[in-house]
């Protein structure tokens, strides 16, 4: 099964996956963008605020591509439990986004990229936050994290959690960590105890 955590920067997604370490020690975590030289290109990007956003694109969907192919799909062929902080909802809400003026209908658009490298979630928590909190929380250091540009990223999530509801939890992120994780381990419990 594969377990997705989405949200906007400062929703707590990686803190709730170093959690689920703890309760999941069998599962593979991993994360997006991953540690391979891919990764490394996506983060550089990142920084990079003259960066173009369909160089991006395509940058961020090599490193999935790869993750896909040497991670995630050969965890699963075992029958293990993947984790991953960040996958393709990331890519759609956020470089639709970055993309919005450049192409028309830009989150298809990304969507469209991606669909020969993906495979879709089992099960996706979306940790949900205002823009205004997830730009406090993550401190607004680069382009992706600043509040007008998470207004947009939120919309997009919006509009995926609305055409997947049957994949999509919706977590209230304002609440306290503890109260977030919670929320999140019952989640993931319950939706596992139905599969076995």
């Amino acid at each position: 099964m594969l377990v997705t955590l989405e949200g906007l920067d400062g929703s707590g997604k990686t803190t709730v996956w170093e959690a689920l370490g703890n309760e999941y020690p069998d599962a593979v975590f991993t994360t997006e963008p991953t540690g391979s030289w891919y990764g490394d290109a996506v983060r550089r990007s990142i920084d990079d605020d003259d960066a173009d956003p369909v160089a991006e694109l395509f940058l961020y969907t090599a490193d999935h591509a790869a993750h896909l192919s040497r991670t995630i799909r050969p965890a699963l062929d075992e029958g293990r439990l993947v984790i991953s902080d960040r996958y393709v909802d990331s890519r759609y809400a956020y470089q639709g986004a970055a993309l919005a003026g450049i192409v028309d209908r830009p989150l298809e658009y990304v969507r469209g990229v991606h669909l020969p490298w993906t495979r879709e979630p089992d099960l996706t928590l979306y940790l949900d936050v205002d823009p205004s909190t997830g730009a406090a929380r993550s401190g607004a250091t680069n382009k992706f994290e600043q509040v007008e540009y998470l207004a947009a990223v939120h919309e997009n999530y919006e509009r995926l959690v609305e055409s997947d509801p049957g994949r999509f939890v919706r977590i209230d992120a304002t609440r306290s960590p503890e109260a977030v994780i919670e929320s999140v381990e019952n989640v993931l419990a319950s939706t596992l105890d139905e599969r076995s």
